[in-house]
């Protein structure tokens, strides 16, 4: 049985219209445009407007993507979504997404490792490929944070957005794609980044509402200590795994949650910043939507070519982390 390649058949995103600046923040918490640009790197965020949901900015990156692949919708076999934030418990957002696309025989489900999401999906994906149960899947990071965020919080509401990225997976020439993966999880971090209600354990009540216990909590400092030790960790192992080194790295395509985050990451890969793919001025912390947003843009402007390394990582709650390697092939 020969040794299928696969790689990224075609890529899209999609951001909501609606946008809101450090300066707007400025006049609803204790904060400012500086102090927020310092710290985070983060500039503003698209949220979605009123009636936008997360199967909205899911489908709309999709369509783009199997576009860019030259697919329709009934040319997918399956269906993979990462998100914290579906439109509601059940159905998922893929099944949404699979019903918008008319992509009419494909499985579909959603998983849930936050901002490691996209990495998560990329490698199921993968996986269902590799062992020829299915030839095309589509991967999308989708998230709406804005509705799980307490913008009253001047800890948070600085740092979330609104977002989706989407790809095609399929077969790709030998010697290209995905050469390495590597996912990992401490369960035992679980609560330094979580929304403690609205689950079975804290089902919804007048009482969690009032305590705002549905809007993210996080532990600022703790994450960020464990974001800045995993992410080079996370990059080395999947570089063993595709037999390459940081040398290698044409690219870094990393999870945009802060700008100190990201430069520690290239610092501790050896690679300059001019090898990174940077847009959290833009966008902010967009968790599972980040990467694949950082992605196409880093092929829309022609910063990523064919032949080119490159290396996604992310890390989020759970705690969950997660590294790909990619040599960049698409026809």
């Amino acid at each position: 049985m020969k040794e299928i390649s696969v790689g990224i058949l075609g890529i899209g995103s999609y951001v909501p219209e609606k946008i809101i600046t450090n300066f707007d923040l400025e006049k609803t918490i204790d904060t400012s445009d500086q102090w927020i640009a310092e710290r985070t790197g983060i500039r503003e965020r698209h949220v979605v407007a009123e009636g936008q949901a997360t199967s909205d900015l899911a489908t709309k990156a999709a369509e783009r993507a199997l576009i860019d692949a030259g697919i329709s919708g009934g040319e997918i076999d399956l269906i993979i979504v990462g998100t914290v934030t579906p439109d509601m418990q059940f159905p998922s957002v893929a099944c949404l997404v699979q019903n918008n696309i008319k992509a009419n025989h494909a499985a579909a489900f959603d998983l849930t490792a936050v901002c490691s999401g996209f990495v998560y999906g990329l490698a199921t994906g993968s996986a269902f490929i590799k062992t020829g149960t299915y030839k095309k899947v589509l991967v999308i990071g989708a998230e709406a944070l804005s509705t799980i965020t307490d913008w009253s919080d001047r800890n948070t509401a600085i740092l979330f957005g609104d977002g989706a990225g989407a790809v095609v997976l399929g077969e790709t020439e030998p010697g290209t794609g995905i050469l390495g993966i590597d996912l990992g999880a401490d369960g035992n971090g679980g609560n330094l980044l979580r929304v403690p209600a609205g689950g079975s354990r804290l089902p919804a009540t007048a009482e969690t509402i009032s305590q705002r216990l549905h809007y993210t909590q996080m532990d600022g400092n703790e994450v960020f200590k464990f974001a800045i030790k995993v992410m080079g960790e996370t990059v080395n192992k999947a570089l063993e795994t595709a037999r390459l080194t940081a040398k290698d790295i044409t690219c870094l395509v990393p999870h945009q949650a802060n700008m100190r985050i990201i430069q520690s990451a290239a610092k501790r890969l050896g690679l300059p910043m001019d090898k990174v793919i940077v847009n959290v001025d833009k966008y902010g912390n967009t968790s599972a939507a980040s990467i694949p947003l950082a992605l196409d843009e880093g092929v829309k402007s022609g910063r990523i070519k064919n032949g080119d390394v490159i290396a996604l990582v992310g890390f989020g709650g759970g705690l969950t982390w997660g590294a790909t390697i990619i040599k960049w092939f698409k026809s």
